[in-house]
């Protein structure tokens, strides 16, 4: 069964969350890999990031998911996390390249992730839309269904875009998955998805090996 945090202080609390989870990754095993989530709800958390300016030299910063479009469009999620802080940390930073081909790109994150031996993911923050999708895991989109890659192109028909997307298998794997949920209106869905009772996609964010922890903002 999930935890659920309810934050009065969210951007405090999950910047926290991941400072002290830094700090027990690089003391036990000499790096920290961190997925990012995309979207307006962790901005602010990467903002406060660089505000206190850790030493991210020994991180490996991911993203769960991409846009189809340049590192400089405006909804890219990498510009947005580089705006808010990367392009101020020494962090590695591995980017989904969304200008490429969709399966060329995919293909391109999988080597990435590949030059590390044995990737595990110490932390991975996501987020949820009001269908109940995470990264770019959509209801009826094929991807839901991948078991065996990483990270695939997927396209959305409702929104008539492609989008780039880590799989469930490789979410699953990590040793953390955090949910950052913002607004009373998600509320209602958090619970039901909590209880298994749904078909949403957020629903199959479950750890094999790992916890999964819901920070719900107040």
């Amino acid at each position: 069964m999930p935890n659920i945090l309810h934050s009065s202080f969210f951007v405090a609390d999950a910047t926290q969350l991941i400072l002290d989870h830094a700090a027990v990754a690089i003391e036990e095993r000499g790096r920290f890999f961190l997925a990012l989530s995309g979207g307006s709800t962790p901005k602010a958390i990467y903002e406060n990031l660089a505000k206190l300016a850790p030493d991210a030299s020994r991180w490996v910063v991911t993203f769960g998911d991409e846009r189809s479009v340049p590192p400089d469009h405006a909804d890219s999620n990498y510009r947005m996390a580089s705006d808010a802080w990367l392009a101020r940390s020494e962090a590695t930073v591995l980017r989904m390249k969304g200008e490429l081909d969709p399966a060329a790109a995919a293909l391109d994150y999988e080597a990435q992730l590949g030059a590390f031996p044995d990737f595990r993911h110490d932390l991975i923050l996501l987020g949820m839309g009001d269908d109940g999708h995470t990264a770019s895991l959509f209801p009826g989109t094929t991807a839901l269904e991948e078991t065996t890659r990483r990270v695939v192109e997927n396209y959305v028909p409702q929104l008539g875009v492609w989008r780039l997307t880590f799989t469930f298998p490789f979410i699953n794997a990590a040793r953390k998955v955090v949910f950052l949920v913002k607004g009373q209106s998600k509320l209602a869905l958090v619970q039901a998805i909590i209880e298994g009772d749904t078909d949403y996609p957020s629903e199959r964010i479950q750890p094999v090996d790992g916890r999964l922890l819901w920070l719900v903002g107040e």
